[in-house]
């Protein structure tokens, strides 16, 4: 997959590979997420090299989903701010709603099953009700 990266389409492949299959081939277990670090470090590789801007604008915001999956507010900082420069409407949406279950629970409430986590009963509730179903 090294070669991949060698151009931004290339680099975009791999992103979303780590990033979304895992997530949907093992959706419910623990290694949905196994992927994630790899997937966010070459997102934000891609990012500070250019290479989100060397694609097709409506193909860019798929160098932003490992951002958007990540539990880390300082992380989400800066995929708003990449969202604001994209300027789609739905795509800052979508992530002003991740940061503001972060900024309620400190993480992801419904992996908490998937990766063991013990729920507070906020947060059971909270994966009790239709709110933030992604």
């Amino acid at each position: 997959m090294c070669r991949w990266r060698a151009t931004p389409d290339g680099r975009l492949a791999e992103i979303i590979v780590l990033d979304q299959f895992s997530r949907q081939i093992y959706r419910g277990e623990a290694r949905a997420f196994a992927s994630d670090p790899m997937a966010l470090a070459l997102a934000q590789e891609a990012v500070a090299g250019g290479h989100d801007l060397g694609v097709a604008h409506e193909r860019r915001m798929f160098f932003y989903l490992p951002y958007m999956h990540s539990e880390s507010l300082v992380v989400h900082e800066e995929c708003l701010r990449l969202h604001e420069a994209l300027g789609i409407k739905e795509g800052i949406e979508y992530e002003l709603a991740h940061q503001d279950v972060l900024r309620r629970f400190g993480r992801y409430p419904r992996r908490n099953a998937a990766l063991g986590r013990t729920s507070t009963s906020v947060e059971l509730a909270y994966c009790a009700s239709d709110e933030g179903k992604w």
